[in-house]
């Protein structure tokens, strides 16, 4: 596994990932002393969310903006 220093991994930043991304990880070392792998990411931690996958499984009932609104003007005071 191959070891580069902090000046020399910021000046060759993009093909050290490249090469970390095809299955080559690298050790980041500072002074010689090693600070960090770089190991390439088996599959994303974060799914994509997909608009509009439930489109036509839902419906919408006509009065849901006025829903529960007798309730809440009784809790609220406005029905006595």
């Amino acid at each position: 596994m191959q070891t580069v220093n902090i000046h020399n991994a910021k000046t060759n930043l993009s093909r050290l990932i490249d090469r970390a991304a095809k299955g080559e990880p690298f050790i980041i070392a500072k002074a010689g002393k090693p600070l960090v792998k770089v190991v390439p990411l088996d599959s994303p931690s974060v799914q994509a969310r997909r608009v509009g996958f439930m489109t036509g499984q839902l419906s919408v009932p006509d009065d849901f903006d006025r829903m529960g609104s007798d309730d809440i003007d009784q809790l609220f005071g406005a029905i006595p």
